[in-house]
Parts: structure tokens; C-alpha cells; sequence
């Protein structure tokens, strides 16, 4: 059993919106370790980090979910833009909130990130010694090369980037976002044009709270972002629980290579989605996560 409590703190002068999840009851002695968790790129927190969270705290953990600049029951504007920079300094101030409760032992403290998330707390623990350990599932890893794999080459890959880049220009001059579905089955403007029953579906994904909008001016950030490259600058430990069948499985298998410190992978069954509210690949994930903090946490 776990307890949740509505929190909020401050990121650069935005106040940002979280869900905190503690163990109903402990039997430890002081303080909790700490973990940070967010999901998906576009993602609120009801997605995929809370649910996360709680199967944390239900294993012992003090773990915060919370929404990112910009995205769900959180301040900030432009709405709904991926912008890997900004995501990075939210970890962080929440790292800081996380730190100061008085659940939570500062000196043990986690960062969990699913999907696209696995870059920027990638990126942030590179930076930030107050993280103890890092655990990555189903993580999408991208550098140029995985990028123009993805996206239909290099061509199809410069023209996201102008897009993303004369969409920010207007934004700039107007003040106007210019917007297309995150998901959509019908429209090829979409980020992800396809049909994915996670993100359509109103019991999986398709909730209230996500509004499945992507900004265009989000391409250029999101295309030249290298997180490949962050690998040799993280010495903490560092877990990755993946699929052959999930995204990118090249570029986790490159990111472990280049860790610079100790680092376990876990290679396990599911597609992508199915580790966002799919068993058994979330109780997989979440136990081996856990046992990860356990050991690195201590």
C-alpha cells in the first residue's frame, strides 16, 4: 500500500505539479531513498510515471512523478513542446524538492526515466552527483545516425529540423505555436503517424490529461539532441531493462557500451508500449528496478 500527496515546487520560476508516493508503512529506521520518475516524451505524468512511482513506493521507495514545463498541471508556456534543455533543468529542481522532504534521505537519491525520458535523466545525471543511480526502461536513446533511421532518413530528418525551426521563428514573431497530433492514424503531419493503441485508446493512454499535441518547433531540439553521447560521462550505477521488439534496441546496446561506471541491461519480451502499462513487462521492470536502487541506494 502506498500514500500519494499532490506536491508543487518551483523550476526556474514555474511552479511545477507532482505526485509523491511513500509507502503506506515502513519498517526502516530514518529516512526513504528517493527516486525521480517521468515517462514518455509529450507525457504527463498520468501516462506511465505514476504508475511507476507507486510500485516504487510500494517496494520502499519515496518516488515523485510530476509534470514538466509546459505540460499537464504544470506552469509554463509555450504548452506541449519537447524541449530536451528544459526537461533536463526540471529533473534537477525536482531532484532538489525530492532531497528536502523529510520522508526522503538526500544522500540516497534515484532517477528512474521510461522512454524518452531515459535521455534527459541520462543528461542530467551526467551533471548532477546527488544522483546516486540511474535505472532506464524501454529507453529511447538517439544520436544523428539512430535519428535518420527512425525518421526516414536524412533528407526526411532535415526537413523535421526546418520545420521545427521556421515553427519557432513564427512562435518568436507571434507568439503563436503552431501544433499537429502527437498520435494519429489518419493525419501524416502527425509525430507519430501511426495507429498506437497506447496513445488512442481512452483505458490505456488516450486520458483527459494528455492532449496528444506535439509542437512543431519541438523538431529542432529533439533531432539534434545526442544522447549517445552522454554515456561516457555517467560513472554512477546504471540499469537498462529493454526488448529486442522495443524501440531503438541499437541504441540502448550503444549507451551501455559507452558507461563510464557500473551498468546492468537487462534484456526482456515486450514491445514498446507494453512497458508503459502491460504485464508482466511492468512488474518486470519495476522489480528489477527495484532490487537496482536497493543495491545502489543503500
Amino acid at each position: 500500500m502506498t500514500r500519494k500527496s499532490k506536491v508543487t515546487f518551483d523550476s526556474e520560476g514555474v511552479t511545477l505539479t507532482g505526485n509523491l508516493f511513500l509507502p503506506e508503512s515502513t519498517d526502516a529506521p530514518g529516512p526513504l531513498p528517493g527516486v525521480v520518475v517521468a515517462g514518455t516524451w509529450t507525457s504527463v505524468k498520468e501516462l506511465m510515471a505514476d504508475r511507476y512511482a507507486e510500485r516504487l513506493a510500494a517496494r520502499g521507495h519515496a518516488a515523485l512523478s510530476f509534470d514538466f514545463t509546459g505540460f499537464g498541471e504544470s506552469g509554463g508556456e509555450p504548452r506541449d513542446v519537447e524541449d530536451p534543455a528544459r526537461k533536463v533543468r526540471d529533473i534537477h529542481h525536482a531532484l532538489t524538492f525530492l532531497a528536502a522532504h523529510e520522508a526522503v534521505d538526500g544522500d540516497r537519491l534515484g532517477a528512474l526515466g521510461i522512454c524518452a525520458a531515459a535521455m534527459y535523466m541520462s543528461h542530467n545525471a551526467a551533471d548532477d552527483p546527488r544522483v546516486r543511480s540511474l535505472a532506464l526502461v524501454a529507453p529511447w536513446l538517439h544520436d544523428a545516425d539512430i535519428c535518420e533511421a527512425a525518421y526516414g532518413g536524412a533528407e526526411a530528418v532535415a526537413e523535421r529540423i526546418k520545420a521545427g525551426r521556421e515553427a519557432r521563428a513564427r512562435y518568436e514573431e507571434t507568439g503563436e505555436v503552431e501544433y499537429v497530433p502527437v498520435v494519429s492514424a489518419t493525419d501524416e503531419r502527425a509525430a507519430m503517424p501511426y495507429d498506437i493503441d497506447f496513445y488512442l485508446n481512452p483505458a490505456r493512454g488516450g486520458i483527459p490529461a494528455w492532449p496528444n499535441r506535439f509542437a512543431v518547433m519541438s523538431w529542432a531540439d529533439w533531432l539534434t539532441y545526442d544522447a549517445v553521447a552522454l554515456a561516457p560521462r555517467i560513472d554512477r550505477p546504471t540499469l537498462l531493462v529493454h526488448s529486442e521488439d522495443a524501440a531503438i534496441p541499437d541504441g540502448a546496446r550503444r549507451f551501455h557500451a559507452g558507461l563510464a561506471g557500473p551498468r546492468d541491461l537487462l534484456w526482456t519480451q515486450g514491445t514498446q508500449f507494453d512497458f508503459y502499462d502491460s504485464e508482466p513487462q511492468v512488474t518486470v521492470a519495476v522489480d528489477t528496478v527495484a532490487a537496482h536502487f536497493a543495491r545502489t541506494l543503500s
